[in-house]
């Protein structure tokens, strides 16, 4: 049997339909521009009878990939396979995927239709979609709670009409691995072509199982896997594609198999789609979660610094992401501690290092992660504060659909009165730039957050900014009931300590210096 697995993403199709997943036909086209570079080796672009729009989007998505198989989701219903041939027609590789339900189930209580209705509905459907496109896949809806004879008849019934593809999906999430697996393996034992079709899986995670019976079907003959990036789909979501591909690659040994994806896209695609929709992944998210690859405890930290191998079964470059991330917290010790010291440009010695663990401990208790500029001030002894550098007097900001965001800045530094303008890609960065044409200071801007800390209209939100200067963390927070006054505010807390971390390596360099007798 082959041992690549076929990835077939619908993140555009079962994905979107996530509720507050919706993109519109420049962004679906976005997306299948990035899934194509992640080499996905099928794409379900769309359910095109849904409406005008999702038709359009399948057609032109249909006319711009040139490497993956486009695919095009149908009801068993001529009009609905006329309307998927016809936005896909033109793809240099275009699939027609046809469906109906096969359980007892969906039978009584949805189609109100006989088995024999049924089988003879996905005939007539495979044959003429197969009368359209060389390429048809066929899924039995609800498959994992459907008769397992009357499933093997109707696989055996569309792989004779002319179906390349069978798709026995978990539509409800209700399967548990042991038995989505053993239904893969009857369906091989129990239908006698089998061997001119590919078996398919597409899984919902309801019980948090996509993945687990998605590779449950691939250890017993499934040879194509239908997922989503981030796992994003209807209700609790699908198969996450970054999971699924990640644990073939990780176990590769143990499962015996292996994809085309480009694994070093996983990210890139992950923030991507996040972009697009606005579905934020949680922090703890597998493979694409801040967290993924960020260490805190001192026992994992000491191990990942000497062998990454310890406490990663994984390298973070082969998703796309440039390192791991040490978090320093209540939980890091000291050799984490010693380490980012030193990228910080301090070499502590034995008992130096001591005092400033007992102090980092102390400010680690009290909060979730010490930033940079606080572990500065510990190493030289401050307590963490700093004097303002720079003040903001005023603010102006001309912005609209029509016009260029454009922002004017006024900063009082002692009591020089400092004003400049610029242009940016929205209010804020324009803000930020003006601020920065002043100073003089330019940052990189690493972590942006605006959220709200009360109700109403009028509420009161909180900006949340980390920047780095001059290769150095520096965090900014403000609250405010307008957001681009709050983040300016953020922004310019960031700077002044920025300013302050400077002054206080300067005097050290200072007194460092010495000066020889004449």
């Amino acid at each position: 049997m082959d041992s690549r697995i076929i990835i077939f993403d619908t993140t555009l199709r079962d994905g979107e339909q996530s509720p507050g997943c919706s993109m519109n036909g420049d962004e679906k086209i976005r997306m299948a521009k990035q899934l194509e570079r992640l080499r996905v080796d099928v794409m379900e672009a769309g359910f095109p009878i849904a409406s005008t729009g999702d038709f359009e989007a399948v057609r032109r998505i249909a006319g711009t990939i040139e490497q993956s198989t486009v695919a095009a989701l149908c009801r068993a219903v001529q009009g609905d396979i006329d309307r998927a041939w016809e936005a896909i027609g033109s793809a240099r590789r275009p699939r027609i995927h046809t469906f109906i339900a096969t359980s007892d189930i969906h039978l009584v209580h949805k189609l109100r239709k006989t088995r024999s209705e049924v089988l003879n509905d996905a005939v007539r459907a495979v044959a003429y979609a197969k009368s359209l496109c060389d390429d048809v896949e066929f899924s039995c809806e609800d498959a994992s709670r459907s008769d397992i004879g009357f499933l093997a008849e109707i696989v055996a019934a569309a792989i004779e009409a002319g179906a390349n593809v069978i798709n026995l999906p978990d539509t409800v999430g209700y399967a548990i691995p042991r038995e989505y697996g053993q239904m893969f393996k009857t369906i091989r034992e129990r239908v006698q072509n089998i061997d001119r079709a590919i078996l398919s899986a597409h899984c919902h995670n309801d019980l948090g199982l996509a993945v687990a019976n998605s590779l449950a079907a691939v250890e017993n003959g499934a040879r194509q896997v239908e997922c989503t990036m981030n796992g994003i789909g209807e209700r609790a979501g699908n198969a996450a594609l970054e999971e699924l591909v990640l644990a073939i690659k990780t176990r590769h040994e143990t499962l015996g198999v292996h994809t085309a994806i480009h694994t070093e896209e996983i990210s890139r695609s992950s923030k991507l789609l996040t972009s697009l929709t606005g579905m934020m992944v949680q922090r703890n998210k597998a493979i694409v979660g801040a967290n993924a690859f960020a260490h805190e405890a001192g026992i994992h930290q000491d191990g990942v610094l000497k062998s990454a191998i310890t406490y990663e079964i994984m390298t973070p470059q082969s998703v796309g992401i440039r390192e791991s991330t040490l978090v320093l917290g209540k939980h890091s010790g000291r050799h984490a501690l010693r380490q980012r010291c030193a990228e910080l440009g301090y070499e502590l010695e034995p008992a130096e290092l001591e005092r400033v663990y007992q102090e980092f401990c102390v400010i680690a208790d009290r909060k979730k992660e010490v930033f940079d500029d606080e572990l500065i001030a510990i190493v030289e002894q401050g307590d963490g504060g700093f004097v303002e550098e720079y003040h903001l007097e005023g603010l102006h900001v001309s912005t609209g659909t029509a016009l260029r965001p454009t922002a004017t800045v006024e900063l009082r530094r002692a009591e020089e009165r400092l004003v400049d303008s610029a242009i940016g890609d929205g209010p804020v960065d324009a803000v930020y730039k003006a601020m920065e044409r002043i100073t003089g200071m330019v940052g990189k801007l690493t972590e942006y957050t605006l959220k709200s800390v009360s109700l109403g209209h009028d509420a009161v939100g909180e900006a949340f900014v980390r920047v780095m200067f001059d290769g150095v963390q520096f965090n900014g927070r403000a609250v405010s009931t307008d957001v681009i006054t709050g983040s300016a505010k953020a922004y310019l807390e960031a700077m002044n300590r920025a300013c302050a971390a400077r002054k206080r390596k300067e005097e050290r360099e200072q007194q460092s210096v010495i000066v020889p007798h004449t």
